[in-house]
């Protein structure tokens, strides 16, 4: 199922942001305007709500989603749940709180991180799996 990248974004779920630059979805006079986001879904365990003692622990990712922001359109490019692929992706655990813009202009915090070697490098791996 092809699914928008604000659909994502708005889960009810917690998820991990790659992406190569800030995301804003309500810009409408930049044609030219890319970015690639992926989306990390955070596998939902008892005991994982909220922290992780201090910063240890460990986030399990369950699913990944990949989008091609090119204007104003968005293309879903990429989407596993295969353990095997999953493992193959470094998890952003550096990631911070992340102000974006969705497609209807409101503002939404998430967690993530602004990477563009991380991206290219996600980006090889599914050309891998591909």
């Amino acid at each position: 199922m092809v699914l928008k990248v604000s659909e994502i974004l708005l889960l009810p779920r917690r998820k991990l942001i790659v992406s190569s630059q800030e995301i804003n979805l309500n810009k409408v006079d930049d044609g030219k305007r890319e970015n690639t986001i992926f989306v990390l879904m955070v596998k939902e365990s008892s005991g994982s709500a909220g922290g992780r003692g201090g910063g240890s622990g460990m986030r399990k990712i369950d699913r990944i989603f990949a989008f091609k922001i090119t204007g104003n359109s968005d293309d879903q490019i990429y989407e596993t749940e295969d353990p095997q692929e999953i493992e193959e992706f470094d998890i952003p655990y550096s990631a911070v709180a992340m102000d974006i813009v969705l497609e209807s202009g409101i503002s939404s915090v998430v967690q993530g991180v602004i990477d563009p070697d991380m991206v290219n490098g996600y980006l090889e791996l599914i050309k891998k799996a591909t």
